[in-house]
């Protein structure tokens, strides 16, 4: 297992599909990870530090596990299948609960948890990105910089 950070979540066009970027703490893979808006404005809430008034579910998922002492130790970014990724919620206590990745990651960022990723699926999904296409990966955190939640909410109609 590698430890990854997550770099932020953004809108791909033009399928106008969220998604999750990760990155390989030691080395130079980034893991994008295609998510649903619920779950992509969830993680930029957790990443700008956005408290709602009433806990949303990841909050309230958070919650729980301090109200029961049974904190969430690690996420682990297990496996993809076919495009569909797979994780582990990683408690104190030992239990391990299958999880969405964009779930998880949600609440990791709630709790100040690790996460980590496989080999195997860094193989397979990662992105090798050279040194010299470092000036995307800034223009890419320059986006997340300036990227809000209300713009991953789906267009009225």
């Amino acid at each position: 297992m590698r430890e990854v950070d997550v770099m932020g979540v953004r809108v791909e066009m033009p399928s106008n599909q969220p998604i999750v970027l990760l990155r390989e703490v030691a080395g130079d893979r980034y893991l994008p990870i295609w998510i649903g808006a619920v779950e992509a404005t969830a993680i930029a809430f957790a990443q700008q530090g956005v408290t709602p008034p009433r806990p949303l579910t990841h909050d309230l998922l958070k919650d729980v596990l301090e109200a029961t002492g049974n904190a969430l130790e690690e996420v682990r970014i297990t496996d993809v299948k076919d495009g569909v990724f797979f994780a582990t919620l990683v408690l104190a206590s030992g239990t391990e609960v299958s999880a969405r990745p964009s779930d998880s990651i949600a609440l990791a960022l709630r709790t100040g948890s690790r996460i980590v990723c496989s080999e195997d699926v860094l193989d397979e999904a990662g992105l090798a990105v050279p040194a010299e296409q470092e000036d995307e990966v800034e223009k890419f955190r320059e986006f997340l910089d300036h990227v809000t939640p209300e713009d991953f909410e789906a267009p009225s109609d």
